[in-house]
């Protein structure tokens, strides 16, 4: 008879690394952390489940900000990209509210070797297929992690620990407290998606038909044929779309669909799995699995409706499930809608975010895709409360839902990312917490780095109102 609960033994567990400034997580946001740490002269360990870095951008095959990289590790990471092939021209794509700058895809494979080459060379020690399973602390101070791999159990000591893991896992078992979605009871989150892309896709018929057609409204469509290898991103397909489930029979879950291209591949953007639960197991296999039968719906679609497209044929599908939105830590500061969307100033601003409004409605309505003005992150989001020597990055930080549709894009990410690596190097090297650490040194040093802090610096060069 099986029973509700077992219990493990004691056991010791060995040490295999101390060190300064760990990062929990190698995706989007953790690489740009690791770096900047490790360039500020830190010993860093980054952590990461899969074989590979880059998380949704590369294996998500997500490849492309939703909005403009106005500066730092970011933008250098995208010029390196540009220089050897990987990523092309940013474009000003035209939606409702006017143009909105965004930085071109890149090609995913190239990134992952891209990104883990520059943490190499900056000396961070990157875990991969290895598990964050446990924070390790000691009265309200993390001060290590406990790591499951193929060796067993083992613990990594350090002094400053940013988690990156984009759910607040280790935040969230540290004791930090956290919202689910908007806050309400039903625990309402953006759905989750998968990418797939398709070859054989002919992109200057595709093209051609595009700037004919009103039924993709939002887009960009270069002007050369070579410009299309990166530059074509189309969003829309609403009418089609819809005619299509009604001829036959076949029911998808998104009113409208994008398409990108990345080293002459296309991307496509086009599934949606609402009210899943990604911390249960069942629930997220039966959303991939959702997934896998949309994906074959949306590409007979393509080839049957869509110019250009006849000879399609899927390439390959992301091997993880896209998730926008799970916990947002409860920071000593709480970013607000108001806050994303007109502006405000902080003095203790880290970055300035350039990303899209992008909000896939929880309950099924269209995406709402649009170019705003830049707007400030402030330090004090990535500092949960409650818990010492712990920072957050990515689309975890201290945001609430309204913020988070825009926070949770890549370009904020990466900078989130890049400011906790800065942070916890400052607070390690002056001996200080990461909640006491000098905000003016830290703002310093990320000018160093090329990055603007403040919207007023930006604003112009990012968005073109309608």
């Amino acid at each position: 008879m099986s029973t509700t609960y077992i219990s493990e033994p004691d056991r010791q567990i060995p040490l295999l690394l101390d060190t300064d400034v760990i990062v929990v997580g190698g995706g989007t946001t953790g690489p740009l952390a690791a770096i900047a740490a490790a360039r500020q002269g830190q010993r860093v360990v980054m952590i990461e489940r899969f074989g590979s870095l880059g998380g949704n951008l590369t294996l998500g095959l997500n490849t492309k900000p939703s909005g403009a990289l106005v500066g730092g590790l970011p933008l250098e990471i995208w010029n390196l990209a540009r220089s050897i092939g990987g990523a092309g021209d940013d474009y000003m794509a035209v939606v409702k509210t006017g143009g909105v700058k965004i930085a071109s895809p890149c090609d995913p494979e190239i990134m992952k070797m891209l990104l883990t080459r520059l943490c190499a060379e900056a000396g961070v020690q990157i875990l991969f297929e290895t598990v964050v399973s446990a924070p390790l602390m000691e009265d309200g101070v993390i001060t290590g992690v406990v790591i499951e791999s193929k060796s067993g159990r083992q613990y990594i000591s350090g002094k400053v620990v940013i988690d990156c893991s984009a759910d607040a896992d280790i935040a969230a078992r540290a004791g930090a407290s956290s919202v689910m979605g908007d806050g309400a009871a039903e625990k309402v989150m953006q759905p989750v998606s998968m990418y797939f892309t398709m070859d054989r896709v002919d992109l200057v018929r595709l093209a051609d038909w595009a700037r004919t057609t009103d039924d993709v409204p939002a887009r960009a469509i270069p002007d050369t044929v070579e410009g299309l290898a990166y530059g074509l991103w189309l969003t829309g397909f609403n009418t089609s779309l819809k005619k299509f489930q009604r001829d036959t029979g076949i029911q998808l879950q998104r009113d409208n669909i994008t398409l990108k291209t990345a080293g002459g591949r296309m991307y496509v953007n086009a599934t949606r799995v609402m009210g899943v639960d990604v911390f249960s197991p069942v629930e997220f296999t039966n959303a991939v699995l959702e997934c896998y039968r949309q994906i074959e719906g949306v590409a007979r679609y393509l080839r049957e409706c869509i110019p250009g497209f006849e000879n399609a044929r899927i390439e390959q599908i992301a091997p993880v499930l896209g998730v926008r939105e799970t916990r947002h830590v409860v920071g000593d500061y709480t970013l607000t809608g108001d806050d994303a969307l007109n502006g405000h100033h902080f003095e203790d601003s880290i970055a300035a975010d350039a990303s899209a409004l992008d909000i896939h409605d929880p309950k099924g309505a269209d995406v709402d895709f649009q170019g705003l003005r830049p707007y400030e992150i402030p330090y004090r989001c990535l500092l949960p409360q409650g818990v010492e020597q712990l920072l957050v990055a990515g689309r975890c930080i201290s945001a609430d839902h309204a913020a988070h549709a825009r926070s949770r894009n890549m370009p904020a990410c990466m900078a989130t990312g890049q400011a906790a690596g800065v942070a916890a190097a400052v607070a390690v090297e002056s001996g200080t917490t990461v909640r006491q650490v000098s905000v003016a040194e830290v703002q310093k040093r990320l000018r160093a780095l090329g990055m603007p802090l403040f919207s007023e610096e930006v604003k112009d060069a990012v968005h073109e109102t309608a």
